[in-house]
């Protein structure tokens, strides 16, 4: 079943083309990788479905409806979640912190209830803090609730980044290079957690990632993209294999030699 459908998206930043005509597919619990040279287009694809920059062309259907135009605050409560190439996170707070502010868009209390400190405000505090230690748990930061962000190693931060997108509820998780400048063992750990993800959590994962073992480890299916246009697309063995593939990651005459 199709999660998302993005329709011929086309972007323009001045003169430069950075998608065009693009056409994708994302099938419901499946980890779908979008590979590419630098430059190709896939962070702007990523910007594009959670509403940092709009199509030019296109639609995008998530969910059975569209969401183009939409904020980036609605596409996160409607259920699509992101991590970022350069890690961004709260880093003068707290792990439990960070999560608990990826839960806002969902809590109910209000002014009132804060003011007045109601016996729903304390329920609700209550549950966001067990909340947040369950998903810090998930992704392997138990008991470093208490830890300031800024004092977490870098593949703990990277762990962080996705506990408060899993705090959105999301149904489609963006993952932009989760693997980037990690030491092997931690290339591993993050390999295995992004498949707990959609084996124990029922995500969708969309994967950009440029280190290969894990994309073709972990994909189901692979888009490949160069200047902003879709080349190739398939399952891990018939993207290793393709001529085009090889060409725009190697240069013109590596598919003839």
């Amino acid at each position: 079943m199709a999660l998302l459908t993005a329709n011929g998206l086309t972007k323009r930043f001045g003169g430069l083309l950075a998608l065009k005509d693009l056409e994708l597919t994302i099938q419901e619990k499946t980890i779908h990788s979008v590979i590419g040279p630098n430059g190709a287009g896939k962070t702007t694809f990523f910007n594009c479905l959670t509403g940092f920059s709009i199509p030019d062309q296109g639609e995008i259907i998530f969910l059975g409806q569209s969401i183009h135009g939409m904020r980036p605050d609605q596409i996160a409560r409607w259920g699509i979640a992101r991590t970022y190439q350069n890690i961004r996170l709260f880093a003068n707070m707290t792990t439990s912190e960070n999560v608990i502010l990826g839960m806002h868009g969902h809590l109910q209390t209000n002014l009132f209830d804060a003011l007045f400190q109601t016996p729903r405000y304390w329920q609700e505090e209550y549950e966001t803090q067990k909340e947040a230690q369950r998903l810090l748990a998930f992704v392997g930061l138990e008991g470093k609730e208490a830890i300031i962000a800024a004092n977490l190693s870098y593949g703990d931060q990277r762990r962080l980044e996705i506990a408060r997108a899993l705090a959105l509820r999301p149904k489609l998780l963006l993952l932009d290079e989760p693997a980037a400048g990690m030491n092997p063992r931690e290339t591993n750990e993050m390999l295995t957690l992004t498949q707990r993800l959609r084996d124990e959590l029922g995500l969708t994962i969309l994967l950009i990632e440029h280190h290969m073992k894990v994309v073709m480890t972990l994909s189901d299916m692979i888009t490949v993209i160069d200047f902003g246009q879709k080349i190739a697309e398939g399952q891990p063995s018939a993207i290793q294999a393709n001529p085009q593939v090889i060409a725009a990651y190697l240069g013109g005459g590596a598919s003839t030699a």
